[in-house]
């Protein structure tokens, strides 16, 4: 039994390095299994198909990657400083890939759902909700900012998603260059973005 649970982890941190790395497009079966050190007949065993395995490794990859939001956007940080946290853990995440990898990555949800979007409904479903779910991190912050009179935001849904892009967008240069220093002016950008004051 250990071996076979052993086996189905293998298959879903293969493919959400697959994913991250490289083309969901042309990974194929083989490649997965592969990669995890799985034989083909236990990949069936687990899993139908690959759209199958790679929406149980998002969903598994997102609710881990919850438990540390939870930590970064807790209510007793102050607001902004929680969306500044955000950012920092972005730059540590990307400065980690790149030296593991060789080349700065970006967010795997977007680099995904840029490819499959228009081609598979299920996985562009399912990256849809987890965006809408992280977008209400920032949404939070920025309501509990309003509310301190640190910022004017009276429409904070509108402005969270305005920074998510913001925020997304510059992980997305940092990958087309292949540089880290595009991360440099993330909180800078956003600041203006919400109308921050020096001494917020």
């Amino acid at each position: 039994m250990g071996r076979t649970s052993d086996a189905k982890e293998r298959l879903m941190e293969a493919m959400s390095e697959l994913i991250w790395t490289g083309s969901y497009g042309t990974t194929s079966v083989d490649h997965i299994c592969e990669k995890a050190g799985v034989k083909k007949g236990s990949f069936y065993h687990f899993f139908d198909s690959k759209t199958e395995l790679a929406l149980t490794a998002i969903d598994h990859g997102w609710t881990e990657h919850r438990k540390q939001l939870d930590q970064t956007f807790s209510p007793v940080i102050p607001p902004l400083e929680r969306i500044w946290r955000c950012f920092r853990e972005f730059r540590e995440e990307q400065e980690q890939m790149k030296e593991k990898h060789g080349r700065v990555l970006g967010c795997p949800i977007h680099s995904l759902g840029a490819e499959v979007s228009t081609t598979d409904e299920q996985l562009r479903n399912k990256l849809q909700e987890i965006l809408a779910q992280f977008i209400r991190y920032y949404e939070s912050a920025i309501r509990d900012a309003h509310f301190q009179g640190v910022i004017e935001v009276p429409d904070a849904p509108a402005l969270a998603r305005i920074v998510f892009a913001y925020g997304e967008g510059l992980l997305l240069h940092a990958r087309i260059w292949n540089d880290l220093g595009h991360l440099n002016e993330m909180e800078a950008g956003a600041r203006r973005i919400l109308g921050v004051k020096d001494e917020a």
